[in-house]
């Protein structure tokens, strides 16, 4: 048996660190991690619940919340918290410790910390890998918690069965900026804080703003929670579950999933590539003052 056998059969069993290794052997581009990719057993009938919505709504406290009722019921919980990254050495900023924890040895609950390393829709480059590892390690629920940058946060909408959108009542004046993204993305709205002033007036002009949306089979919740008091979760946990079983047709999976063939196509095709050499090769041409980049690449396409 080798490692990949070993490791595969290790996560299967939900060995938190046979999963953390796996996840970084994915992570660092290694031959062992795209041996574990291709022998993956995706289980998709685990439910991939996407946290999103701008900063200070209140996401780590709602999750934390959430995370300690299903781990009450015996549930067992992979997190992704999807954080910034540092400009100096690519890595997260925030990280699993700090933003979760309490929940940190807790023998139910699977969290990892993954920097953005730049990507763009908030998640990053690795997700779609990432989360098709914990689907093959027989967890009750996945959790990805995003950096939370607004309504150009869209990839999470493709990745999870259930985007959960959460705002705070003081968002009421950038509803109408993120109306567009915002009616894209969610499949449940939270508004969080809800014991703050004006959080019912914002919760009526969600619910008129979800009716607007064309019937699709699905009529989007507005929950009201206050996380830090553990309010509002029994509802929110049940509408997740409701959502999950509606068998709603999600087409932006199939969009992020043929983007992701085409960035693995490519990566395949160009692999063998010297990054070096054609380094080398771009400064040697960049001396002629006539130099063209797109006459460049043809002729290096032809050589291939």
């Amino acid at each position: 048996m080798n490692q990949s056998d070993n490791l595969l059969t290790e996560i299967k069993n939900r060995n938190y660190k046979a999963i953390a290794r796996a996840i970084s052997l994915v992570e660092n581009n290694s031959e062992i991690g795209y041996q574990l990719l291709n022998q993956l057993k995706i289980n998709y009938n685990i439910p991939v619940i996407g946290f999103t919505g701008p900063p200070g709504a209140g996401k780590s406290s709602l999750v934390n919340a959430l995370l300690k009722k299903l781990s009450a019921l015996g549930q067992k919980i992979a997190v992704i918290a999807v954080d910034p990254t540092s400009p100096f050495n690519f890595g997260s900023l925030l990280g699993d410790r700090i933003r979760l924890s309490e929940h940190f040895n807790d023998e139910n609950i699977f969290i990892r910390s993954l920097a953005t390393r730049g990507a763009l829709g908030g998640l990053t480059e690795k997700i779609i890998e990432v989360t098709d590892l914990l689907r093959s390690a027989n967890f009750d629920y996945i959790i990805i918690e995003t950096v939370g940058v607004g309504q150009s946060e869209v990839e999470i909408a493709g990745l999870a069965d259930t985007t959960v959108v959460v705002l705070v009542p003081e968002a009421g004046d950038e509803v109408q900026t993120m109306k567009a993204g915002l009616m894209e993305i969610a499949d449940i709205f939270v508004v969080n804080k809800a014991d703050r002033a004006d959080a019912d007036r914002f919760v009526k002009n969600l619910e008129l703003l979800v009716h607007e949306k064309p019937a699709s089979g699905w009529q989007i919740p507005v929950i009201k929670t206050i996380a830090i008091k553990n309010e509002g979760i029994d509802d929110l946990i049940l509408n997740i579950k409701k959502h999950f079983s509606s068998n709603n047709i999600n087409d932006r999976k199939n969009l992020l999933m043929t983007e992701k063939a085409m960035r693995l196509i490519m990566s395949h095709k160009t692999k063998h590539i010297d990054r070096i050499q054609l380094l080398n090769d771009i400064k040697k041409e960049m001396k002629n003052n006539y130099f063209n980049l797109y006459q460049f690449v043809l002729k290096k396409v032809s050589e291939l």
